[in-house]
């Protein structure tokens, strides 16, 4: 690996760059695996940051767990009927407090499966 150098006044700067990241955004799935890997696993978190390879992981992480959720919540629909559009427009409250219980239950399974591991 070679370094250019900069001359700034009596010192020599490396010519250091960043390359490119992925742009997309991270969800609570993503600053979870972060805050995980902080704390519980810092070799891991070491290598991916010296490597440049912390934020691709962290958006990926988080992109795999936004499509877990939705299809474990699809599956939850289809499971069950008291949370089909009839159900919904019959009894707003008891439709919203399922739909809650089983955003809960796939969120654990998610933080289970994606985030500590």
């Amino acid at each position: 690996m070679e370094l250019n150098y900069t001359k700034v006044g009596d010192y020599l700067l490396p010519n250091l760059t960043i390359e490119k990241q992925n742009n997309e955004k991270m969800n609570k799935y993503g600053y979870l695996r972060l805050y995980y890997l902080k704390e519980n696993n810092k070799p891991l978190y070491t290598v991916l940051l010296m490597k440049n390879e912390l934020t691709n992981h962290l958006v990926s992480v988080s992109i795999e767990a936004e499509n877990r959720l939705n299809i474990l919540m699809e599956q939850y629909k289809n499971y069950d009927e008291s949370l089909s559009e009839k159900s919904k427009m019959n009894n707003q409250l008891e439709w919203a407090k399922l739909m809650n219980n089983y955003k809960i239950m796939a969120e654990e399974i998610i933080l289970k499966e994606l985030i500590y591991v």
